[in-house]
């Protein structure tokens, strides 16, 4: 049974819940808002319901809520960020603006992570250069649940890729997608109803394809985007690999197997190579390539055209990458966040533990 909830009143509890572990005024607001904006677009799996996941790393001393993140090595145009174990939430930002600040001194900035931890949905961090007019490209790598086309070893993450593009007058472009067909939150939400996973989500530990959403739990994995070779999921490994290399090894972060899972009930890998969980922030300033205005005239030509495109039978419209997270965004800020039982129990878990009032009260 779902209840609904104002936006307000969830981002008030889970700054509460932060700062209770720890986290500073600003961090506290800082990582409400970044967990807050996944409900709010429509990515459940990201959102509020990964709250006590949180919590959990700060219980094992795997999330550090006081860290001091620095730049430790750059150039006019890159750096490198060590996150000191600090929440990706509040890690992810400090890059971005980075990122934003080097783009707006030489045209473009790239800005490497290593050890931090989950950062919630890649759009909430690429979004930010959209205010500066500037294109945004985030990408993180994550723990191993994914096996490459062929294979039955778990070596990749779901390592998701997020470009927000401004226009002018028409919405951005914003595409923020995982390299495999499905996330792992979305297994979560299928475990939570009682529901089976579509054909290609994901493989048995004997590499078939399984319908089964607990499937991970007895040795399966995530398939990469595309399902099976026949339909591509070279391709989609292939872009998993991409941001694990750029998240992971360029920053000297954890990568492939051996990247720390989230929750915090699985034991860690041994001998790891590198700090942490990666990340990787990009920030290019239109007017490095062309006048502003020309290119954001352009780009609202480019989706009128494709909003505009004749659908096939039975739908209404072609939606641009970004469309259906801003529609719900704005329905869900008019009519509340939805959310499961099971969330809402965990949710008033926190609330007796940390002794804060629970949502909606």
């Amino acid at each position: 049974m779902e209840k609904s909830f104002e936006y307000e009143q969830l981002w008030r509890f889970t700054k509460k819940v932060f700062a209770s572990i720890g986290s500073g005024e600003e961090h506290a607001a800082l990582a409400a808002t970044g967990l807050l904006r996944a409900d709010l677009r429509g990515i459940d799996s990201h959102g509020i319901a990964r709250l006590t996941g949180y919590v959990r790393l700060w219980d094992a001393g795997r999330a550090n809520t006081r860290p001091d993140i620095k730049l430790v090595h750059e150039t006019p145009s890159t750096g490198v960020v060590d996150g000191d174990k600090g929440l990706g939430l509040v890690v992810a930002p400090f890059a971005m603006d980075l990122a934003i600040g080097k783009a707006k001194n030489v045209g473009s900035g790239w800005i490497a992570v290593r050890n931090s931890n989950h950062f919630g949905i890649a759009a909430q961090h690429a979004m930010k250069a959209l205010d500066e007019e500037m294109i945004g490209i985030v990408m993180t790598n994550a723990s191993a649940l994914v096996s490459p086309t062929f294979s039955i070893e778990r070596l990749l993450g779901t390592n998701p890729i997020c470009v927000a593009i401004p226009a002018g007058n028409e919405p951005p472009f914003v595409a923020d997608m995982a390299t495999t067909t499905a996330a792992n939150g979305k297994l979560e939400i299928l475990q939570r109803k009682n529901q089976e996973a579509p054909q290609g989500w994901i493989q048995d530990k004997e590499g078939k394809i399984s319908t089964n959403p607990h499937e991970l739990k007895s040795g399966g994995a995530l398939l990469p985007l595309g399902g099976d070779f026949e339909h591509g999921s070279h391709k989609g490994y292939a872009l998993g690999a991409i941001v694990d290399i750029f998240s992971g090894v360029l920053s000297g972060a954890n990568y492939g197997p051996w990247v720390p899972p989230f929750p915090a009930f699985i034991p860690v890998p041994e001998n790891m190579p590198g700090k942490g969980i990666g990340h990787f922030f990009g920030a290019m300033r239109i007017d490095a390539f062309r006048e502003s205005y020309a290119f954001k005239k352009d780009m609202d030509q480019w989706l009128k055209r494709f909003r505009n495109a004749n659908p096939v039978k039975g739908f209404e419209k072609v939606l641009v990458p970004g469309d259906p997270e801003r529609f719900m965004e704005t329905d869900r800020m008019k009519n509340g966040i939805p959310l499961m039982g099971s969330v809402v129990d965990e949710l008033n878990k926190l609330a007796d533990r940390f002794k804060i009032p629970a949502p909606g009260l």
